[in-house]
Parts: structure tokens; sequence; C-alpha cells
């Protein structure tokens, strides 16, 4: 475990512009990760099934392109991007209780996974602290006050996302959202964020655009689309041919399950590889 205070030069900067930054940091991982551009992926605990598929097609897009992704570890969205990003990069769970305390427990696997596997694990709360109510929303200025900007994929109108997207309003990020069914709970507070100026999101390009340029220096660019694509990519290039097509022709060539092709089609879009309009998809190279 390492321990930063706010005298550390490993402090993490963006942190130290905080009108009240954590006077400590518990971390167990990789501490230089709290240094590097990070986009925040929140949203409910109770989440629906497509917005948690979103979750882990944005995460694993957005960290494929050099971004860490950072999160709470909270069931529904949270989790989902966590999990998303350890497909393809690195993420950091900011926690509400000690180090020491994995809450929710069903995340123990979780946990352990993203610390293994390069990322890392953060608290401003001393080893042992329970996971009281109001930690939770303290915690969420860290989340939002780590990272460049944070996308809010689905919440209600009273909720621990909506607290953090005002954190980071507060904070001068930029926060993003993705739009949903006017008939649905989980959209309500999205919506609400897009009223106020959120910028409206379709796809992990839209963050990369903007946030991007932040990467020149430590990741190939994101706009020019230089990565080779995955092993997955690859094959669903070559099973898309050079006409148009739709998802169902996709599912059909592919075998592949559509939370698998929406991921790879986001990661092949962030390239350049295809294009994407009203849901048909073209290959470009």
């Amino acid at each position: 475990m390492t321990c930063l205070n706010l005298l550390d030069p490993d402090y993490p900067p963006l942190l130290l512009e905080l009108s009240v930054p954590p006077p400590l940091l518990f971390i167990r991982g990789d501490a230089q990760l709290l240094s590097m551009p990070q986009i925040a992926i929140v949203g409910s605990r109770n989440a629906s099934p497509g917005g948690l598929g979103n979750a882990r097609a944005f995460a694993a897009a957005l960290a494929a392109s050099g971004f860490v992704i950072t999160s709470g570890l909270a069931l529904g969205i949270d989790g989902a991007a966590h999990d998303g990003a350890l497909q393809t990069g690195k993420t950091i769970a900011v926690l509400g209780t000690g180090l020491d305390v994995i809450y929710p427990r069903r995340h123990d696997d979780l946990y352990r996974r993203i610390v293994a596997q390069g990322g890392a694990v953060v608290s401003e709360f001393l080893p042992e602290t329970p996971p009281f109510a109001g930690n939770f929303p303290r915690r969420n200025r860290i989340i939002s006050g780590l990272s460049l900007g944070i996308l809010v994929v689905e919440a209600a109108l009273k909720s621990g996302s909506l607290i953090t997207a005002r954190y980071g309003l507060e904070q001068g990020r930029e926060v993003f959202a993705i739009p949903g069914s006017i008939h649905s709970a989980f959209s309500k507070g999205t919506h609400q964020l897009l009223k106020q100026g959120a910028t409206l999101v379709e796809s992990a390009a839209d963050i990369a655009e903007q946030l991007g340029g932040l990467l020149a220096s430590m990741a190939p660019d994101v706009k020019t689309g230089q990565q080779p694509p995955t092993e997955a990519g690859q094959v669903l290039l070559e099973a898309m041919g050079f006409d148009p097509v739709d998802m169902d022709m996709l599912v059909q060539r592919t075998a592949m399950s559509v939370n698998t092709l929406t991921q790879e089609l986001l990661l092949l879009e962030l390239e350049g590889a295809i294009a994407v309009g009203q849901g048909i998809y073209q290959r470009l190279r």
C-alpha cells in the first residue's frame, strides 16, 4: 500500500486544484496512474442491460485509446465500466471505505483483478473505515477531480452519479451524457444533465475527439486510427466487407453476441476503420 500526502511530488496534480483536496490518499496498485489522463464513467447501480453494455463498450474503447477509466466500484454501471476497461487498458476504483474494506462484497474479484492487471484502488479514508452512507458522496469529488471528463451512462433524478457530475462542473471538468428513452427512469438524470449543458454522446469517439489531444504525448492519435484492430475486430472487418451492413447481418456473419459486437464496433469506429450512421456500418479500410 502507498500513502500520498499533499506535499508528495507524486500527489495527483488535478486533485490539488480542488478547494478541499484529500490530505491523504491510500493506494493499492500503480499510484502513477492517478496522474494519467482519466475519464470517469458513472451511473445507476440498478442499471438496465443496455446501460451495462454501453458502460463496458465505452470503457473498453476509451481505455484502448489511452485513457485510464475511473469509477467507484459500485454495482451496476461502475462495475461494468471497470470490467470493460480491464479488457483493453487500465482502471482506477475510488472507494467510499478504507482500502482494506471491499464494498460491495460481490466485487471482491473485480477489486483484485483491477490491482492484478496494473490498475489502482484508492481511498482517502483510513484503513478499516466501514461503508458509512456519507462517505460515498464525499468520494465522488475524487472520482470527478481525478478525471478530465465525466461520462454519465444512466442515472435517476436522485442519484450519486448526478452528484459526481455536479462536482465535475464545479471543478471545470467536461461532462458527457448518453441519451435514452423518455419513458425510462434510467434516463431522467442524463436528460437533466443534457438540459443543463452536458455534451450528448453517441459513441466513444465523441469523447475521444474532444479530449484526445491530451493523449498526444503518451498514446497513438485517437483521431487518425493508427492502432491495429483486435483479433476479434479483424474478424469483424473481414465479415463486414465493404458493403453497408446492419447489426443483424453482423450477428449472422460473425456469431458474436450483440454486446461483443457493440464493443468491437466502437473500437473500430474510434480507430477510424469504420463509419456509423443510423444503425448502418460501413468499412473504410
